[in-house]
């Protein structure tokens, strides 16, 4: 079976040490301090880079470590009985892949890179040991389990009460938050994603996607060129969401 550590490379530039890494404020080192992130660098030793199009596991792989995203963005999709799609998630800079597969022992997922991508890799086995000393990191890492069940309860949610220019709207507000903290532009998207990826996501149909994206621009509320979106007008969009919500 392949694993995430598969190929990995030496963590031998410091400046890619979660100690000094831009993105620590967003993955596990949060909250912790120089002495408890000094632990984690003896860790998380390894790093391995994965191109467009290359899985960094597959559904099946034996489970050994959890990978934190350094650079670029990955699609995580399951496979039905019927050998169809089905996208879970997009999960970018600063995010944790591999967490679905801690209780079971294998990867229950699929996750392919959209563009070029680098991650951290992290033994468990290793980490599990230094989560038992450090109860800051303990507390983080509970944190981003949480919210990683947030995460799917509200995409259930989007799912069963949401019309599509809702989910389409909430789509790109959640895309827009989490690119501006990593000190990106809030609204100029460069979307690595296909439509028909994101229809598959938020369970609409391509047709639908595009009628909406179509809708938006009529309405004012994003510029449309390929997969670049402008959003010009954030506030109507997110009203558009929490009039949902409030329901």
């Amino acid at each position: 079976m392949n694993d995430i550590a598969a190929a990995a490379l030496p963590h031998e530039d410091v400046k890619k040490r979660c100690s000094t890494c831009s993105l620590r404020h967003l993955c596990l080192p949060l909250g912790l301090d120089q002495d408890d992130i000094k632990r984690l660098d003896e860790v998380i030793t390894q790093r391995r880079k994965v191109s467009a199009g290359q899985h960094l596991f597959r559904v099946g792989d034996a489970f050994r470590s959890l990978a934190a995203v350094r650079a670029g963005f990955f699609k995580v999709y399951e496979l039905g009985a019927d050998g169809r799609e089905q996208v879970t998630g997009f999960q970018t800079e600063g995010e944790l892949l591999g967490l679905d597969a801690i209780s079971g022992g294998v990867h229950r997922g699929n996750a392919l890179a959209l563009v070029d991508a680098e991650v951290c890799v992290i033994p468990f086995d290793r980490f599990e040991d230094l989560l038992t000393g450090l109860p800051g990191l303990q507390r983080r890492f509970h944190a981003i389990l949480s919210a990683s069940i947030v995460t799917s309860q509200t995409l259930m949610m989007m799912l069963g009460t949401m019309r599509a220019e809702h989910r389409l709207a909430a789509f790109l507000l959640d895309l827009s938050t989490r690119l501006g903290a990593r000190g990106r532009s809030p609204t100029l998207l460069q979307l690595p994603m296909s439509r028909e990826d994101i229809g598959n996501y938020l369970g609409l149909k391509l047709e639908t996607v595009s009628r909406v994206f179509s809708q938006f621009r009529r309405e004012g509320l994003v510029a449309v060129a390929g997969r670049a979106i402008e959003i010009l007008d954030i506030d109507r969009l997110r009203a558009l969401v929490s009039g949902v919500l409030r329901r």
